[in-house]
């Protein structure tokens, strides 16, 4: 009875380090997400509930990229993400006038190993962002960013500039696809 009682306790440990590394590779269904790495996910806007299920997936910190009055925005975010345990970070970048500087912004905070959503409302500027941050400062080759990046949209003209200027400031080519 001993021995049954032993095997089981050296099982338990294994059992639940099975489990959180199951769930920690699981998506969290969100809104149009792309998991860019065992860091960085991101997503369109996360409802109350999903925000929850973020933090119960182990993620340390939301970097959130739109305006806070869009019209599925969840109030008092901010609260809601610091009272689950996890920091909450905002930088409110234009739709249709994203600036060099909200990149430089974005990458001076991302360059922690702290496992990070980044989300705005649909997953259009924290996808661009999630691939600039993986090409530039993760060493992803291009091809592989974009195509996890175009698995939910293809940027229109002004992101597809801004891709390209932010590149370009590295000296990174952007090739034509």
């Amino acid at each position: 009875m001993r021995s049954v009682f032993f095997a089981i306790s050296l099982l338990l440990p294994l059992l639940a380090s099975t489990a959180a590394y199951a769930n920690e590779n699981q998506p969290l269904l969100l809104l149009n997400e792309i998991r860019y790495s065992s860091t960085l996910t991101t997503s369109g806007q996360p409802s109350e509930t999903q925000m929850r299920t973020v933090a119960e997936a182990g993620f340390e910190r939301v970097i959130f990229l739109a305006f806070n009055d869009h019209r599925t925005a969840v109030p008092n975010e901010d609260r809601l993400v610091r009272s689950l345990g996890m920091e909450y970070m905002h930088i409110p970048v234009a739709w249709d006038a994203p600036t060099v500087s909200d990149f430089d912004n974005f990458a001076s905070l991302m360059l922690t190993s702290e496992k990070t959503l980044v989300h705005c409302e649909v997953n259009f500027r924290a996808s661009v962002f999630g691939f600039l941050y993986q090409v530039v400062y993760r060493g992803m080759p291009v091809e592989v960013a974009r195509s996890l990046l175009t698995s939910i949209w293809v940027p229109n003209e002004t992101w597809e500039a801004y891709i390209v200027t932010v590149l370009a400031r590295q000296e990174i080519e952007y090739p034509d696809f």
